[in-house]
């Protein structure tokens, strides 16, 4: 599977390639002009980022009753975000990371599990709000199609599952813990196909939903205030598409707003649906064709995809590990 993964990330570089070698004069030229400042001032945004994440954790922790600082929550964050990359399981990694880190600092596990649910599902709600805008540009132009139209309603799709779980787990523990027992039983039934043992636990199921209910019992504040952690993933949102512009700026691209709202749109909205951990070969592919539908040419649409993923990719990528690295020696030091 990790062989057809790697293989399949190549044909993807391949035909970036491919396509771009008629250009590569043009893409050289592009590159002589890069301004490498607004490449700094991508990565201080990128970040500015992480500490935006945490702060936006923080709203959600608070309103359940967990307090805990912004840089802790920022760096179990963003070491959430490499867990999610190296092991993708559609952010269940990191919730994961979020629930143990939970047990050390002495925090009730359900709460920090239904936090980090909330998360999830607060920031796709976030980015469902840029989206629209974003769909709404590229109606006005002409240029919304099919495959952007199905992208977001499984984008929406997906949203609204996660919403169904949490709001059953609030209403009833005995109904989430059925209804994950009964999908759990569904895909052990489709695994024994592959394997003889069971790959989900129904027990566990159960647990999760008493963790879950749990969680929702320690509520603070009033359900409203779940719109200030969606402002701050709006922030959040915002952010990238400074990065964005800055990749522009160093190539000395022209841009209009509209092309930085729909491009950044597109791209994020391939991102999450894609097969592959944080869009690695998929938005590489697929960002410099949305920006060329919007008007960039192509030799520069390929440069500011490289320069806007290595930002906003590889940066989150290094300071993960790191990060990861270092909450794994601090638990190693308490336990000594």
């Amino acid at each position: 599977m990790k062989k057809f993964f790697l293989a399949f990330v190549f044909f993807l570089l391949i035909v970036v390639v491919v396509l771009s070698f008629g250009e590569l004069e043009t893409i050289l030229k592009t590159l002589q002009r890069a301004h490498l400042g607004f490449l700094f001032l991508a990565i201080l945004v990128q970040l500015i980022w992480f500490v935006s994440s945490g702060r936006m954790y923080q709203s959600i922790f608070h309103l359940l009753g967990i307090h805990d600082t912004v840089l802790e929550l920022s760096r179990i964050a963003t070491a959430a975000t490499f867990i999610n990359i190296v092991a993708p399981t559609a952010g269940v990694g990191g919730v994961a990371l979020f629930a143990s880190e939970a047990r050390k600092r002495g925090h009730a596990v359900g709460k920090v599990t239904v936090a980090a649910a909330l998360f999830l599902l607060l920031d796709q709600a976030s980015f469902l709000v840029v989206l629209s805008i974003g769909l709404f540009i590229l109606f006005r132009r002409n240029d919304l199609n099919p495959g952007e139209i199905s992208a977001s309603l499984f984008l929406l799709a997906i949203a609204v599952s996660y919403a169904f779980v949490l709001y059953l787990g609030y209403r009833s523990e005995q109904k989430l813990g059925n209804l994950l027992a009964k999908a759990a039983h569904f895909l052990n039934r489709i695994f024994r196909f592959f394997r003889k043992d069971d790959y989900l636990s129904e027990a566990r199921a159960h647990e999760f939903a008493r963790e879950v209910a749990d969680g929702f019992s320690g509520i603070t504040e009033k359900k409203s205030s779940l719109v200030r952690p969606i402002l701050w993933g709006i922030l959040d949102k915002t952010l990238l598409m400074v990065i964005l512009i800055f990749s522009f700026l160093s190539f000395e691209v022209p841009f209009t707003a509209d092309i930085i709202i729909a491009g950044f749109s597109l791209t994020y909205l391939f991102l999450i649906v894609s097969p592959t951990p944080s869009g690695i070969g998929i938005v590489e592919g697929l960002m410099p064709i949305a920006l060329s539908s919007l008007g960039v040419n192509w030799s520069q649409a390929v440069v500011i995809t490289l320069a806007y993923r290595a930002v906003t990719f590889w940066v989150p990528l290094g300071v993960g590990a790191w990060t990861f690295r270092s909450l794994h020696a601090e638990s190693e030091v308490k336990n000594a």
